[in-house]
């Protein structure tokens, strides 16, 4: 069974890296995400609202203005699902804030031999695994700083940001599949 951090501490590690945190999101979709109001806006159809004042946005604009980079690679299914979809026009207020959300293809991901975790990887020194249930609910995170397990999250790091794609021109790639 994984030792999970006290979700309590899960926030401090967004203020305490130095350089680069960096995350590869695996999922279809996210419980969290379904159960929130700018989900149920993106399922009616209705423009998401404005959160660049919620306490994330907040903290990637602080980070990003010290020189840190916060970045992230999301895998999406072809056709993409109703969760990839909400993620990919919700990227847009987390880029604005500074974090660099990029996409990749399942396949893709597959070939490359990426993992099915998602992880959250701070200076290519820590690593938080997340943990989720079968219905997508968060159940917590184990911090990994084993250097052999570091190393293999810093190579899939480097094969997902290489070859993933900036949000605007995988829009016009699910626009065309359409």
């Amino acid at each position: 069974m994984p030792q999970f951090i006290d979700d309590a501490t899960f926030g401090d590690y967004f203020t305490g890296f130095e350089h680069t945190a960096w995350r590869l999101e695996t999922r279809r979709g996210y419980a969290s995400d379904r159960a929130g109001e700018k989900y149920a806006c993106f399922v009616a159809g209705e423009p998401l609202p404005d959160n660049s004042d919620r306490p994330w946005a907040a903290n990637i604009r602080v980070q990003t203005s010290l020189g840190k980079r916060v970045e992230r690679v999301r895998l999406v299914d072809r056709p993409p699902t109703q969760g990839q979809l909400f993620l990919l026009a919700a990227a847009a207020g987390n880029n604005a804030a500074g974090e660099d959300i990029r996409n990749m293809w399942r396949p893709r991901a597959e070939a490359l031999a990426l993992p099915a975790d998602d992880f959250w990887l701070f200076d290519s020194r820590r690593a938080l695994l997340l943990h989720f249930d079968d219905e997508d609910e968060y159940l917590g995170s184990e911090l990994i700083e084993d250097p052999a397990r570091i190393v293999r999250y810093c190579r899939f790091r480097d094969a997902a940001w290489h070859y993933a794609t900036r949000r605007e021109e995988f829009l016009a790639e699910v626009a065309s599949l359409a």
